[in-house]
């Protein structure tokens, strides 16, 4: 039993799993995701059965704000690790006495939940039946699988912070560190040098009440802290026309992390700033694009920590020693062989990622194939926030790229052919040929070289009057493009820079309200911008999305690079 409680309801289930946060509607409990199976369905008061979580870290917020509105599901059951999930409910459950059940059961177990239309959970039971009931179990019930079970060696700062030695909140944020080490398996704690908050962004006034109860604890970070982007550009959200009934409580939770001395970074791109952690770095970081990055392209240390999660450790400077922090979670479970097709341009990296992270769900992937491709930090920024949003595991290896990718030949293989990559290329390019009213960059954060690379495929162009382009970027990027001239090159063409906040938390004036097509390079934003803000999206490269600009339309055709695939088998590498 991940999180304990009595509850039940009809059964909804899907065999991929499920981000809450850009993929269910915190208000209403509607799947927004126009990529899941369960798109359009709405959880309130259903037994979910998905096999765990995928994407954002931010799900943990999701699911408090779903609990404490009164609009979330009655229960999830999970047949894989999940820890995303699981928090929210425990916060809930914890802090405001409001209870959803999680129940992890075993994989033949998950099977068996199609065939019912009811479910429910009483302690370690699950009761499945074709009518609503409260009666006795079928026969057939699986039984829940306990988590952990291992014990852990509290070292004499452990127990001074559960003893309340260092301070009420440095107690509570322990005591949540505690639970998820036993989730974890974990034996024993260990220290981190520093920590990144994804919790500072802005989903309802739950995810403000819990930062200002630590805070109002007396909580002070006990690590170096960095903030993740925000939900407004802290500076200038009134000038950008953002209402204030976001704008108000979106900084008051930013100040409320600052209040905790975290410093105001706000960067969904940490892993740019000039504390980017070593290799071998024992870290806490949240927001799955960066976690995926410090693993796999830093090789600093950490795990998947859910929103709340993130400040705990930071408040504490301690962590489970469990999953990548170890050497054993670190190891490529699968492989993946890929090429990259003759002539790809940039556009490759997010959509392979995107692939990658479809098909290794929670494994750890070996990508083969790419030795000779010689990828820029930016490209394996794309990879690593594509692959984040597809996938649930924390981090990838590269074959003769990524600093950790040891060569393993006797793992499971999967192939993906150039027609798979252009089955992913439909997946994100949900709109249809024509006009585009916005081009989006930078999600992840723009970094200084594509600033400047983006200032250079605009020089001596001009924007079409009907398409606005925004980028979004963090404070140390955008002065580090000021002083190159970046900056005021973008300026002259028209382009807007945005700061702090970054593309899945903007919403209307940003996006304008008669956009119906939005142009990007980034295959995260491609995946979560139909159901974030409701409009269908162009993906392509960033000379494309400079070319949607200065022409104001878009072609339906895939690139030069993947059509061939349409005369390839299925399993074919290209040659």
């Amino acid at each position: 039993m991940l999180c304990s409680g009595q509850a039940g309801g009809p059964v909804v289930t899907a065999p991929v799993g499920l981000s809450f946060w850009g993929g269910v509607d915190p208000l209403n409990g509607i799947v927004l995701d126009r990529h899941h199976p369960l798109a359009g369905e709405c959880l309130t008061g259903k037994v979910l059965a998905v096999p765990g979580g995928r994407g954002s870290c931010t799900g943990s917020c999701v699911m408090l704000e779903l609990i404490l509105n009164g609009v979330a599901p009655a229960a999830i059951i999970v047949c894989e690790h999940e820890e995303i999930y699981t928090l929210g409910a425990l916060i809930a459950q914890v802090f405001f006495d409001r209870t959803m059940p999680v129940l992890q059961i075993s994989r033949e177990a998950f099977v068996l939940l199609g065939q019912y239309r009811f479910a429910r959970i009483e302690g370690q039971t699950l009761i499945l039946s074709d009518e609503p009931t409260t009666a006795m179990p079928a026969p057939s019930a699986p039984i829940a699988q306990e988590p952990g079970g291992h014990d852990i060696a509290l070292a004499p700062i452990d127990r001074a912070l559960l003893a309340g030695e260092h301070g009420k909140a440095a107690q509570v944020a322990m005591r949540l560190v505690l639970k998820m080490a036993e989730l974890q398996g974990a034996t024993r704690f260990m220290d981190v040098t520093q920590a990144h908050i994804d919790g500072c962004i802005y989903i309802g006034p739950a995810s403000l009440r819990f930062a200002q109860m630590l805070r109002d604890l007396g909580a002070k970070v006990r690590v170096p802290t960095t903030l993740n982007a925000i939900s407004v550009d802290r500076r200038r959200w009134r000038e950008l026309g953002v209402d204030a009934t976001l704008g108000e409580p979106a900084s008051a939770l930013a100040d409320t992390y600052t209040d905790m001395g975290a410093r105001p970074t706000f960067t969904c791109a940490p892993y740019l700033l000039d504390s980017a952690p070593a290799f071998g770095a024992q870290i806490g970081w949240a927001e799955s694009n960066a976690v995926v990055y410090a693993n796999s392209v830093l090789g600093a240390r950490t795990m998947k920590y859910p929103d709340f999660m993130d400040i705990c450790i930071a408040i504490t400077g301690r962590a489970p020693y469990a999953g990548c922090h170890r050497d054993e979670g670190r190891r490529a479970t699968c492989a993946i062989d890929v090429q990259m097709p003759e002539g790809a341009d940039d556009s490759f990296w997010p959509l392979v990622g995107y692939c990658c992270g479809a098909i290794a769900r929670h494994e750890i992937p070996l990508v083969r194939g790419l030795e000779n491709t010689c990828p820029t930090l930016d490209d394996l920024k794309a990879f690593g926030a594509a692959f984040a949003t597809s996938a649930g595991a924390p981090m990838f290896h590269i074959a003769g790229v990524t600093p950790e990718a040891d060569r393993q030949p006797d793992l499971p293989r999967t192939i993906l052919s150039v027609a798979d990559l252009l089955e992913g290329w439909k997946e994100l390019n949900t709109g249809d040929a024509g006009c585009i009213g916005l081009v989006s960059l930078g999600n992840p954060h723009f970094s200084a070289s594509e600033m400047h690379r983006l200032a250079d495929l605009l020089e001596g162009r001009m924007c079409s009057e009907q398409v606005k382009i925004v980028v979004t970027c963090g404070r140390a990027v955008f002065e580090q493009a000021t002083q190159a001239g970046d900056i005021a090159r973008l300026d002259a063409f028209g382009v807007q820079v945005i700061q702090d906040t970054c593309w899945c938390m903007l919403g209307e004036p940003i996006v304008p309200p008669d956009t119906h097509t939005i142009m990007t390079n980034s295959g995260k934003y491609a995946h979560y911008a139909p159901g974030l803000v409701g409009c269908r999206v162009r993906f392509g490269s960033l000379a494309d999305c400079v070319e949607a600009a200065r022409t104001g339309a878009v072609s339906d055709n895939p690139p030069a690079w993947l059509q061939p695939a349409t005369t390839l088998h299925p399993n074919a590498l290209p040659a």
